[in-house]
């Protein structure tokens, strides 16, 4: 399997490409869901002057026309459509959390899931995307699958399912591969990769190794 950590490499440098419009054929320089100039919305405010999270939403917005492309998606396209406008009004609820930011980071990497896991053309179309996944990692001690779906942004983002429950991580800094790191109100977790060794702890547990498998 080709290690996320060496995909991620070629993405980011295919990305900075994009965006720079230095490379021959370089695509426009995408923008965000909304016009910053007119921003009104807490969040979309907090978004315009937060270079990660404008990554995320020019990301999820390129995910989501995809989808809207996609006949065979599931939910169909209409649906797509009317789930993206509550979600819309979800993130928008961050502004109230205590921590917006991190509110909203768990917002977009719950929604590219989403949009990624239902649509063919979302996962597969556009070489200088900044998602990867759902991925699937079967860990020792633990029944289900991971479902693991990143984001290319700085620094990056990784969102796990399994069974009921999720969480979102975010990478730190680590001489030895790459590694994810986080927390909520049962206690730490962490998801680290390096090559074709993956470990995976949750609160309550030791380190899980993992073995990637295939989706479907």
């Amino acid at each position: 399997m080709k290690t996320v950590t060496a995909l991620f490499t070629c993405l980011l440098a295919a990305s900075v490409c994009a965006a720079m419009s230095t490379c021959a054929n370089a695509s426009p320089v995408l923008q965000t869901s909304f016009d910053c100039a007119t921003a009104r919305a807490s969040v979309e405010k907090l978004i315009c002057r937060d270079p990660q999270l404008m990554q995320m939403d020019i990301e999820l917005t390129r995910l989501y026309r995809l989808a809207l492309t996609d006949d065979h998606s599931v939910p169909r396209p209409d649906k797509v459509m009317i789930d993206q406008q509550f979600w819309i009004e979800a993130r928008n609820q961050c502004a109230s959390e205590p921590a917006p930011k991190a509110c909203a980071i768990r917002s977009y990497a719950e929604r590219a899931h989403q949009l990624r896991q239902g649509s063919a053309i979302a996962r597969t179309k556009d070489p200088d995307r900044l998602t990867e996944g759902p991925l699937a990692f079967r860990c020792t001690g633990l029944n289900a699958l991971i479902a693991a779906t990143f984001f290319n942004t700085q620094p990056g983002v990784v969102y796990l399912k399994w069974a009921n429950s999720s969480i979102t991580l975010s990478q730190v800094q680590n001489d030895l591969g790459t590694q994810y790191t986080g927390k909520d109100s049962q206690g730490s977790y962490s998801f680290w990769q390096d090559g074709n060794v993956v470990l995976f702890q949750k609160p309550g547990s030791g380190e899980m190794s993992c073995t990637a498998e295939p989706i479907g």
